[in-house]
């Protein structure tokens, strides 16, 4: 315990940095009471932490922290302050190349190349696009440490719906108020604005890679090289015309594919359907036979063209109220007892 004595703040602050610079290790506590500009009894408590010699003192006393912890000196600042420092090593980045003195340095090394699944060029970037591209680089940045020569190029698809639907928003028109060709160039537009777009959020987000040469695939060599592999493709007579069920939209006037379908949850009735055997007789069943079949999809009713039987299973007609139906055999008693 120190004795109460008129001493000033400063006095006192001088004090208790000395004690931590000192480096005493048996200081657990100590207390002193001073009066400071005859404002009464002043009290003021420390605690002095062994591990790191930092000091906390209550009583308004100010201290500066930062000088009482034995701390390494570096260059580094003590506030990260990312939104003002990363535009600044972006430009760095481009300024000196990054991505081409990387690949310079790796040149000669095996290749990793990362082929990348464009985006739509149609909007800014959104959840998916930034984590898509994010994990991109993350590969890319951890093979280009293993020490091989990473090629990554970006691109963009310039072709489908999600861009023409862009263009007539844009224009404010539906797709039967606009001609073909002025759409078409309509859409090359909002692509080649979008594009630049992308790129330079894909950029902020401290994505490397050959942004000055991406591929996109309206470009007419980019178009010319997809016409030359499938008509490779037709020699080896690997390309056929057929017929095959797609899914189509009836609001926008075009097919999907099957990755762009998403179905709501939906619960329907079972239903048994009983449809009319033409010509019973030529097949030995009474007039009037029907055939019964059971669904769990009734909405597909109105478009049914044919029912199937399985030739390996036994078939009856069985007489109700309602009259003759054909049913499996083993299925009559279940059938039945469920009407």
């Amino acid at each position: 315990m120190l004795s109460p004595s008129k001493i000033t703040r400063e006095r006192l602050h001088e004090v208790l940095i000395g004690l931590v610079k000192a480096g005493s290790r048996s200081l657990q506590r100590f207390e002193c009471r001073t009066e400071v500009r005859n404002q009464g009894w002043y009290r003021a408590s420390a605690s002095l932490a062994k591990w790191q010699g930092s000091i906390f003192v209550s009583g308004g006393i100010a201290l500066d922290y930062r000088n009482t912890l034995n701390l390494p000196k570096t260059g580094f600042p003590m506030k990260a302050n990312l939104p003002e420092r990363e535009p600044k090593w972006l430009v760095s980045w481009e300024e000196e190349g990054l991505y081409q003195r990387q690949r310079n340095l790796r040149q000669g090394r095996p290749k990793f190349i990362l082929h990348d699944g464009p985006p739509y060029a149609n909007g800014d970037i959104h959840t998916g696009t930034a984590l898509n591209k994010v994990l991109k680089d993350m590969i890319n940045r951890l093979w280009n440490l293993e020490g091989y020569d990473v090629v990554y190029v970006p691109g963009w698809d310039t072709h489908g719906l999600p861009i023409e639907m862009r263009a007539l928003k844009k224009l404010g028109l539906s797709q039967h108020q606009i001609d073909p060709v002025s759409l078409r160039q309509e859409c090359a537009s909002v692509a080649h604005h979008f594009i630049g777009v992308m790129t330079r959020e894909f950029q902020r987000l401290g994505v490397m890679g050959d942004w000055s040469n991406p591929y996109i695939t309206m470009n007419p060599a980019y178009e010319g090289a997809e016409l030359n592999v499938f008509a490779d493709m037709v020699e080896r007579k690997l390309i056929y015309r057929d017929l095959k069920s797609v899914y189509w939209c009836p609001h926008c006037e075009t097919a999907l594919a099957e990755g762009e379908i998403e179905y709501q949850e939906h619960e329907s009735d079972s239903i048994y359907v009983a449809f009319v055997i033409e010509h019973p007789q030529n097949y030995e069943m009474p007039e009037g036979t029907r055939a019964v079949i059971w669904t769990t999809t009734p909405w597909t009713i109105p478009a049914n063209v044919a029912i199937a039987v399985n030739p390996q299973l036994p078939y009856v007609v069985v007489t109700t109220e309602a009259g003759p139906f054909l049913l499996a055999e083993h299925l009559v008693e279940r059938i039945l007892a469920s009407w």
